[in-house]
């Protein structure tokens, strides 16, 4: 999407996408517990440290969270510190359970900071970002100004430790799944215009203001609100690289709120379909073992959402808001419809459609090819080619006509 995107969401389309991508047939992992694991690491880290990159964040996606219900963030308005320890419970409770598919652990950063830091000889900070990961608007857009909020924090403090003269911060944020729709919305509250940002906390309104008292018991929206009015601020000097993983096709991306971006899709080909749209139709035998890369990313586009808890009016009132807002200009089209369109590849940024090998069997394990890129088998190269394409020479890149 343009700069100045407004948050247009993107249209669903079977034609060849106006961005570039590339095809990567056939990638192999490398053993975590091997040499040729930290080594390659390393280097990557060099290039990112080279590049002054100054904290990393990985962003989980739906479900993978501490609160898929939205139950603890109804009760954060009138018990925040028992909403906090059970959100804490919660989280790891998944990670308990789900380990590494289509989650990021704690193992996974402290094994990805670990590498990277002894590349670049300091340490590059890479920080978990839980979000409640509810499968709707408002859960994404709550997301996304919360990482707001943390963001705008670094971002003071790497200003106030820079010498006069040195670049403004620079960020990577990595998000799986939805959680890369977080991301989106972060680029659109940055680039967009004061009108537009206008609109979109107006129609989140009733989720962070009472109707009746006038104390806003969602502060940090009313805070982010005004660092993103605050042109002066760091964080709008801040240069953010953002890289996607499986990410379904949802919200557009504002140019004008980040430096880069790229996007990692496991895919897989289907013999006389475009190689760039996803398998269509869907076989279910070929679904349950990831044939034909993730069927997720395919699968969760518009249409999809969750409604919030009935019972939360408040919430439920902004989701519906945000949905109007988010979705005004998309085709009103069904469902089936418009996964026909079998739209792979965003409209803005880079995409890798990868052949990831080697995926895990069984369902519960590889989620429909959708588990794969949250494994730290997969990290090296990963970052090798993040690094390659951010900050070094891209090739074998396939432009649209």
């Amino acid at each position: 999407m343009p700069r100045a995107n407004r948050f247009r969401h993107q249209v669903y389309r079977s034609e060849r996408p106006t961005s570039p991508y590339h095809l990567l047939p056939a990638v192999s992992p490398t053993d975590p517990s091997s040499a040729e694991f930290g080594d390659q690491l390393a280097e990557a880290g060099a290039l990112f440290g080279q590049a002054q990159v100054a904290a990393i964040y990985c962003v989980h996606g739906t479900f993978a969270g501490n609160d898929a219900l939205g139950l603890l963030t109804e009760l954060a308005r009138f018990a925040p510190g028992l909403s906090k320890s059970l959100s804490q419970l919660g989280k790891r409770t998944v990670d308990c359970v789900a380990g590494e598919s289509g989650n990021y652990t704690p193992e996974f950063v402290v094994a990805l900071q670990s590498a990277l830091s002894s590349g670049a000889k300091r340490t590059i900070p890479v920080r978990l970002f839980n979000w409640s990961s509810q499968n709707n608007h408002i859960g994404r857009a709550d997301g996304a100004v919360r990482l707001l909020a943390e963001l705008s924090r670094v971002a003071n403090e790497l200003v106030s430790a820079q010498t006069a003269g040195t670049e403004p911060p620079r960020m990577m944020l990595w998000g799986h799944s939805h959680g890369g729709n977080v991301l989106s919305l972060i680029t659109n509250l940055l680039g967009a215009d004061g009108e537009a940002r206008e609109e979109f906390f107006h129609a989140a309104r009733s989720f962070y203001r009472p109707w009746i008292r006038r104390e806003i018991d969602m502060t940090v929206w009313q805070e982010v609100r005004e660092i993103l009015g605050n042109d002066d601020h760091a964080l709008r000097h801040a240069a953010l690289d953002i890289v996607s993983f499986g990410t379904p096709v949802r919200y557009g991306w504002d140019a004008g709120g980040y430096s880069k971006l790229l996007h990692f899709v496991h895919h897989r080909p289907s013999e006389g379909d475009a190689e760039f749209l996803a398998p269509h139709p869907i076989e279910m035998r070929r679904l349950l073992n990831a044939e034909q890369g993730d069927y997720v990313q395919q699968l969760g586009i518009a249409g999809t959402n969750f409604a919030p808890n009935p019972l939360a009016l408040r919430t439920l009132l902004a989701d519906w808001r945000l949905d109007r807002f988010l979705e005004q200009d998309l085709a009103s089209e069904r469902i089936l419809t418009r996964l026909s369109h079998a739209t792979r590849v965003p409209d803005e940024g880079t995409t890798l459609l990868v052949d990831y090998d080697a995926i895990e069997k069984g369902l519960h394990r590889h989620l429909a090819g959708h588990g794969v890129y949250t494994r730290q088998k997969w990290l090296p190269f990963h970052c090798r080619e993040i690094a390659r394409r951010f900050h070094g020479e891209s090739e074998d890149v396939i432009t649209p006509a």
